[in-house]
């Protein structure tokens, strides 16, 4: 229906889709056109990290789109939760964070996504701490909630499964995880929850606890995990392969026209409201239209527009794009930078263009792929240039 095309694009599942239950609703979409009050949009988020990319900004897109619906986003900040750490697709534990910590990541969280939400409208964002009831919880609220999954539900999620076949530890505060994350939906009385498809556990688990005292079980809506600008593997900081939301916009543009071919339908439909139906014809022209469409969004027009002048004249009108040192841990070598600064899609790229002479640094051409550098000031001020027309201005 076209009613619901904001609910459908980019959404891989909704479930239930059936009527599992005589007293829930057949749909969600049923929900949506029969409800009588805004419904409670619910996504947690365990502020682990200081940074969002923009696969972090894709359910905070869908978010938006149940806002602009008229309906409430109920955007849980689990500052207790990630004391733990979701364990969903990880190989070993998490380390567990310090409070002062997850206050921090959770701050800067929430001035990253600013942009996205609609933070001013009456009625339309609800931002909750999960400790405000996690903490609060006996040890005889515990153990009820222990007693609604068994040892073998739990070893069938597939994170579990994998290490307990690999004999990877699997300690007893892990199992929590997804209790407590599913108490979540009770506690707020979610009646939509928002992941990515490897929370598809954990967001049965929400519905699950929603029944076992007395609540109308959640609609669950999955979504994409998006794949990084290394055409790969999924964007992550680890991976150097990710375009982080609070960069700088000519950084970001320069990494958003370099995205490769056959990803580009998917960044459209996850990182933007253009119609797929009408984009331009050629590749080069599309990653264009994605740089200044996304950068338009976080920066402004005018931004966009200074960041697209920037990247077609390679620095020689109008300001040389910045990038913060901050980001980097040193000592860097060379052919990390280019990658993680955007000139470059792979530290393999980086090395690879240093042995071609395509690199300079302030001028000065460097054919060592071993030159590194133990600190930002060695750096700062310095423009890094790879080829005639890609050039970044580094900055402390």
């Amino acid at each position: 229906m076209e009613q619901f095309d904001w609910l459908h694009r980019g959404t891989v599942e909704i479930f239930p889709q059936g009527d599992d239950n005589h007293k829930e609703s057949a749909s969600l979409e049923k929900l949506l056109e029969t409800t009588d009050r805004p419904l409670r949009i619910k996504f947690g988020i365990d502020p682990t990290g200081a940074d969002v990319h923009l696969g972090h900004s894709i359910p905070m897109r869908k978010l938006r789109a149940f806002q602009d619906a008229g309906h409430t986003a109920v955007l849980i900040i689990g500052d207790f939760t990630a004391r733990i750490g979701d364990p969903s697709g990880k190989s070993e534990t998490r380390r567990q964070l310090t409070q002062e910590e997850v206050n921090q990541n959770a701050k800067s969280y929430l001035e990253q996504v600013r942009p996205i939400l609609d933070f001013d409208t009456p009625g339309r964002l609800e931002v909750r701490y999960n400790s405000e009831w996690l903490e609060k919880l006996d040890l005889g609220q515990i153990l009820e909630l222990l007693s609604t999954m068994t040892v073998g539900q739990m070893l069938a999620k597939e994170g579990f499964a994998e290490r307990y076949k690999k004999e990877n530890p699997i300690f007893i505060h892990e199992f929590l995880y997804p209790l407590m994350q599913g108490y979540d939906s009770v506690a707020v009385s979610s009646d939509v929850e928002l992941g990515a498809t490897d929370q598809k556990f954990n967001i049965a688990v929400g519905r699950d606890l929603q029944r076992h005292f007395g609540l109308k079980p959640q609609f669950g809506l999955l979504l994409p995990i998006l794949v990084g600008t290394d055409g790969i593997q999924k964007m992550s900081k680890s991976l150097n392969n990710y375009i982080a939301v609070k960069e700088h916009p000519s950084q970001k543009y320069q990494k958003l026209q370099g995205v490769p071919d056959e990803l580009l339908s998917q960044y459209f439909e996850l990182l933007t409201e253009l119609s797929l139906d009408n984009l331009p014809e050629t590749p080069r022209d599309r990653q264009k239209l994605l740089a200044s469409e996304v950068v338009t969004q976080y920066h402004g027009l005018q931004a966009a527009k200074e960041a697209e002048l920037a990247a077609t004249s390679g620095g020689k009108t109008g300001e040389v794009p910045e990038y913060s040192l901050a980001q980097v841990e040193f000592p860097a070598k060379l052919f990390y930078l280019l990658n993680v600064s955007g000139l470059c899609k792979s530290s393999g790229e980086g090395r690879r263009k240093i042995q071609e002479g395509g690199v300079r640094l302030d001028g000065e051409k460097v054919t060592d792929t071993d030159t590194s550098f133990n600190n930002p000031t060695q750096l700062q001020g310095k423009v890094l240039q790879l080829g005639k027309n890609k050039f970044i201005k580094l900055v402390e």
